[in-house]
């Protein structure tokens, strides 16, 4: 959530400013700010809405080259002008724009306001620029400044600091709130995602918790919290510009949906051999794997369903015990877990928050941690001791589709991976294989249904609520279908286990009602279709989705997945869903790539 940039260099900073933010724009957000600044003074825009409107009242003459920008997802405080950031002291001498949440923040303002500060906004950001203030009133040399202010903060910030004192200059502080640096000729930069930096640098440098930077026009600092040098450590980022362009599509999901068969084909690449799983980050943890008594898997949103999925798989592949929990549940419930337990953590991003909170808590008690992420050199990727990345690429679209497909894939290869260490030979692994290299292809002619989805979707145009049902693996396709259809059409949709329809939600089913139902698992298909019968006779229209074998002539709307292995037939039943959702979000005039109140990266808690 939110996004950050700072520039400092020789030449003038505002273009590197709106064109980083608009590169964030994915991550959500409510208003827009930037401060320029020189020798004389601060000058400040903010703007309650999207990055256009801040353009709009901005000067064409404005070539300071030193200044700092901000999106802002309301957190503290409505969405406003006010509490856009970035936010000044008193003098307008110093400003500040922050990510995360400061917990004592109230009390730190009634300290404040005690020494005579007065607050213009509802934030809870605005204490840091007050604090910053004290302590460089106290002591004016702002790096000590910044020290001290960080050491009263609780809780997550990524900051960015300039003020008229040194005007050329950029301070940048970090912890659990993402931050990265870059330099190039023209300067020095940062940002609270890579995407933001690409135009200008491949090389990027990750800002480690506690650590903070000094920028400057041609120099760049990196310091431990108490003030020692601290070791600079670069990343090369293979991506370029273009992979955040919408390349013909009328959005980045669609284009992201389509993307999805090269994604996975990259995911799998060099990872087996015959009917060996190549993984060797798992081979380097050189663990005691038969003293692992159960593995959790743990994520939020759209990767908590990917490891639904993939504890479905490991109980079946493994035959040992594993337990699903979402991320901010994990962290607060003081899990029975230790040195015996496995815990794998799923996360695009690799920075979410509550998922950064569970690894560490993981880690604090033993446990032996895996994730699986998308972002390279992120918190979580650095943090737990192997990392497996999927190789989806910048995914724009708040909405994520080409990520999940991927984690399932990589979840997929990691537990075949475990269940090998294990000394467990699962139960036809050479066709298994063979099918999870030919899956691009199949979904490639998945895609090829993309007509159908769309005259299918139209049946939502004037229904306010869906149901998706499934059973066993096909229960997380059902999750994570009703998701997509809230996330970008806000079409209000549930999903269910099909045989605890009669339960309950069988009361919700009326006449027109719509029901994607999935029954592609061959052992317990036919159940499911029994169950979608019980919504036909009061009225239904159900779209089923099955493989190409299953009787299904009483029903209208009928889509078959393309031949493939059971296990993996969740991917390409999923890429349905997201097409599904797309239309129905495009049928109703929904902003796609931005629906309302979400954002990317979920960075507080």
């Amino acid at each position: 959530m939110c996004g950050i940039t700072g520039f400092t260099g020789k030449q003038p900073a505002l273009p590197f400013l709106l064109q980083g933010l608009s590169k964030l724009e994915y991550r959500g957000y409510d208003s827009a700010g930037v401060t320029l600044v020189n020798s004389k003074k601060l000058r400040t825009w903010k703007t309650k809405g999207r990055l256009s409107e801040l353009e709009k009242v901005l000067s064409d003459d404005l070539d300071q080259s030193c200044g700092i920008g901000h999106t802002r997802w309301a957190t503290h405080g409505v969405p406003s002008n006010m509490n856009a950031h970035p936010h000044m002291n008193r003098g307008n001498t110093i400003s500040v724009v922050h990510n995360g949440i400061v917990e004592n923040y109230a009390a730190l303002k009634k300290e404040l306001l005690d020494e005579g500060y007065e607050f213009h906004s509802d934030t809870d950001s605005e204490v840091i620029v007050q604090l910053l203030d004290y302590y460089y009133r106290k002591k004016p040399v702002m790096k000590e400044a910044l020290m001290r202010t960080c050491r009263r903060l609780e809780g997550s910030y990524a900051l960015c600091v300039t003020s008229v004192y040194e005007p050329n200059t950029i301070y940048v502080a970090k912890k659990e709130s993402p931050m990265v640096l870059g330099q190039s000729a023209e300067g020095t930069f940062c940002a609270s995602d890579a995407p933001a930096m690409l135009e200008y640098t491949k090389e990027i440098m990750p800002l480690q918790d506690g650590q903070f930077a000094i920028l400057n026009k041609d120099s760049l600092e990196v310091f431990e919290a108490d003030g020692r040098p601290a070791e600079k450590k670069w990343i090369h980022f293979p991506y370029d510009v273009q992979a955040a362009q919408k390349g013909g599509y009328d959005s980045f999901m669609l284009k992201e949906i389509h993307e999805q068969p090269g994604a996975i084909r990259e995911t799998l690449r060099g990872r087996f051999r015959g009917t060996k799983v190549i993984l060797p980050q798992i081979d380097k943890l050189n663990a005691d794997w038969d003293s692992i008594r159960e593995t959790w898997f743990i994520a939020c949103g759209t990767a908590y369903h990917a490891c639904i999925y993939a504890s479905g798989l490991y109980q079946r592949y493994t035959g040992k015990p594993a337990f699903v929990m979402p991320a901010s549940e994990f962290r607060y419930c003081d899990p029975a877990v230790g040195p015996h337990t496995l815990c794998i953590f799923v996360s695009q991003s690799g920075e979410t928050a509550d998922t950064l909170a569970a690894l560490k808590l993981a880690r604090a008690k033993g446990c032996l941690t895996i994730a699986v992420v998308n972002v390279l050199g992120s918190s979580i990727a650095r943090q737990t001791d192997a990392v497996l990345y999927t190789a989806a690429g910048p995914e724009i679209a708040v909405a994520s589709t080409k990520a999940y497909t991927t984690q399932l894939v990589l979840l997929h290869v990691l537990v075949l991976k475990l269940a090998e260490l294990f000394g467990i030979k699962v139960k036809g692994i050479s066709a298994l294989i063979r099918d999870l290299k030919r899956l691009p292809d199949v979904i490639e002619e998945t895609l090829q249904k993309e007509p159908v989805m769309k005259k299918c979707a139209k049946m939502l145009k004037d229904q306010r609520d869906a149901y998706f049902i499934g059973r066993q693996l096909d229960y997380p396709t059902a999750l994570e279908g009703a998701l997509k259809l809230k996330e970008i059409s806000y079409v209000h949709a549930d999903a269910y286990y099909a045989g605890e329809l009669k339960h309950g939600p069988i009361a919700l089913i009326e006449k027109n009602t719509v029901v994607l139902a999935m029954a592609t698992q061959p052992e317990i298909a036919a159940k499911t279709i029994s169950n979608i019968k019980e919504t036909v006779a009061r009225g239904a229209r159900v779209i089923l989705v099955t493989d190409e074998e299953m009787s299904a002539e009483e029903f209208k709307y009928v889509i078959r997945l393309p031949e493939i292995c059971p296990s993996l037939r969740p991917v390409p039943a999923a890429v349905l869903t997201q097409l599904f959702a797309y239309y129905a979000a495009k049928e109703k005039g929904c902003d796609i790539d931005k629906p309302r109140n979400l954002a990317k990266s979920v960075t507080v808690e």
